[in-house]
């Protein structure tokens, strides 16, 4: 809410060169992918700028909201403000940025698939497969800081 409505995005935009960033992320995610799609998964595609164009006449496009920005700076201050040990989370916090951005070529790489194989459910398998995987695997992270690191006592020597 506080992204989109109350204005937080733009205020990125317009003073902290969060478009920049933006931009370097898209591509930060379309190569890697583009390159799975061609190389492991073996289709064949035409790309210009940001978009795997698909034989079937399907395209996947990653624009700004793509890029994993957004969950990003979710992630950094989810752990910023959550209890915890600081020198676990100077640690934790690139690691769980490695993670959502690995997630996140995984996501457009199965949205590839989607286009390829189910186009009809594109936008179910956008939307409620891999948006709420995205998320689970955050929440699974965030788990696991809870469980492990929020709690631990400090070891007296």
């Amino acid at each position: 809410m506080l992204w989109w409505y109350w204005g937080f995005k733009g205020f990125l935009m317009e003073y902290m060169s969060f478009e920049s960033l933006e931009n370097i992320m898209i591509y930060q995610v379309f190569y890697p992918s583009r390159w799975i799609v061609e190389n492991i998964i073996g289709y064949d595609i035409k790309s210009l700028d940001s978009t795997m164009y698909f034989s079937n006449n399907g395209y996947v496009t990653v624009v700004g909201s793509c890029s994993g920005l957004k969950q990003f700076y979710q992630w950094i201050f989810l752990m910023i403000l959550f209890p915890g040990p600081w020198k676990d989370k100077l640690w934790f916090i690139p690691l769980g940025l490695v993670v959502i951005h690995l997630v996140n070529i995984i996501r457009i790489v199965g949205l590839s698939v989607t286009v390829m194989t189910i186009p009809e459910y594109w936008d179910f398998v956008h939307l409620w497969v891999f948006r709420v995987f995205f998320y689970v695997v955050m929440f699974a992270m965030w788990v696991i800081w809870v469980e492990k690191f929020t709690h631990r006592k400090k070891v007296e020597g």
